[in-house]
């Protein structure tokens, strides 16, 4: 792929002496949504958790092989210039509960102790918003807290707080599951408009989803990547029988 933001080569995690992921190879490039998908434990959130070092932080959690972000290799960078570059939106929303919608925007830049003038740091707030799709819902009431929103406007809340450092790439950790349809609807359109300006891997089970907002998909299975192509050809001309499998409900 030209243009390559994120490569992930000969990659193994494990947990103690449990291997999670083998050998799993993988690049993603600029303003693309790569979907990571496949049945529960396959590996999916332990890579995203492994490409932002978090897998680490578990006890008895190791990796080899290599990740490089550019030509930077993740696991040679401090962990906390990492994260502001590979920014994490989880499962569940997780707005910080003591803190009023502007102050969790801008949370990365208070706990990484970034000093901004007042001015700037509106700025950042409002442009955060409106690329999360949440300024006019939440324009008038900025400094109530985060957690007197829905749970979908929570999300987005939290997509404006990964987007608020500005980082190379966004993980999102099936960022949808714990969202009623219409809430999920709206974050999907955030992607897809999101995209014109941000490199996103998607974890999702939901294979409906991966069709409507990724452009290259990845099938795991029992730590391996099985086929990775775009999203369009893997969908309706698969390589490999398991992924056919999967895809059309035969397990997962």
């Amino acid at each position: 792929m030209e243009s390559t933001i994120l490569r992930v080569e000969g990659f193994s995690a494990f947990f103690g002496a449990h291997q999670i992921l083998k050998e799993v190879n993988l690049s993603t490039s600029n303003n693309l949504v790569t979907a990571l998908m496949g049945p529960s434990g396959c590996g999916k959130t332990t890579l995203i958790r492994c490409i932002n070092r978090m897998h680490e932080l578990i006890p008895g959690g190791k990796v080899s092989g290599n990740i490089f972000l550019k030509e930077k290799n993740v696991y040679e960078m401090e962990p906390i210039i990492l994260r502001r570059q590979i920014g994490m939106v989880f499962q569940k929303p997780n707005p910080f509960p003591t803190m009023s919608i502007y102050d969790n925007v801008i949370a990365g830049y208070k706990l990484n102790g970034i000093k901004r003038s007042k001015s700037d740091m509106d700025s950042i707030v409002e442009e955060s918003l409106k690329n999360a799709a949440l300024w006019n819902e939440v324009k008038d009431a900025l400094h109530r807290k985060g957690t007197f929103l829905s749970g979908g406007q929570q999300q987005r809340l939290c997509i404006a707080r990964a987007l608020a450092m500005n980082p190379e790439i966004l993980l999102l950790d099936e960022p949808t599951s714990a969202l009623d349809p219409r809430s999920t609807a709206q974050i999907e359109e955030l992607i897809v408009e999101l995209k014109k300006t941000t490199t996103m891997l998607l974890v999702t089970h939901n294979i409906a989803q991966a069709a409507r907002v990724s452009d290259y998909t990845a099938f795991i299975y029992l730590g391996e990547i099985i086929e990775f192509g775009p999203t369009d050809k893997m969908f309706t001309v698969p390589k490999d029988k398991r992924t056919e499998e999967y895809l059309t409900g035969k397990f997962g």
